[in-house]
């Protein structure tokens, strides 16, 4: 089984950080939480923190673990992803789009009007009725 770590980033105006996919990449223009796989030895946190250097062009302070999912994509091929999300805060500095074909600040309740990757589902739920608050949770977490 892969592991995946995203990100649930959100600012003081309660607008949380979404990525779309590119259109040559798997699942061309779904939306998604900005993250991606854990290497091997790698520490889910520190493979949060690359990926968002990676991604985005930020440094992540701190994170909390949010929830959890197993999800096996259509394609035979795929194995199993254990996805970990985790509310996340950054440094102050710009998010840029190094790897999405764009990103978007939304309000937790404009998450159902984008086309999501599938395994993002429940999380998506859970955000749009306030069940989880990243920005919450994040700020009463440690400093990495």
């Amino acid at each position: 089984m892969r592991i995946v770590v995203a990100a649930v980033i959100e600012r003081e105006d309660r607008r949380l950080l979404i990525g779309q996919r590119r259109r040559d990449d798997s699942s061309p223009l779904k939306w998604e939480f900005p993250g991606g796989k854990v290497r091997e030895g790698e520490a889910a946190e520190a493979a949060l923190a690359r990926e968002l250097r990676e991604e985005l062009g930020v440094t992540l302070t701190k994170c909390v673990e949010i929830g959890r999912v197993r999800h096996q994509y259509a394609a035979a091929s795929e194995e199993e992803l254990e996805i970990q999300f985790y509310a996340a805060a950054l440094a102050e500095g710009e998010a840029r789009p190094l790897c999405f074909e764009q990103i978007a600040w939304v309000l937790p309740k404009e998450l159902g009007e984008y086309d999501f990757l599938a395994a993002n589902r429940e999380l998506i739920a859970n955000l749009a009725t306030g069940r989880i608050k990243p920005g919450e949770l994040v700020e009463r977490s440690q400093v990495l």
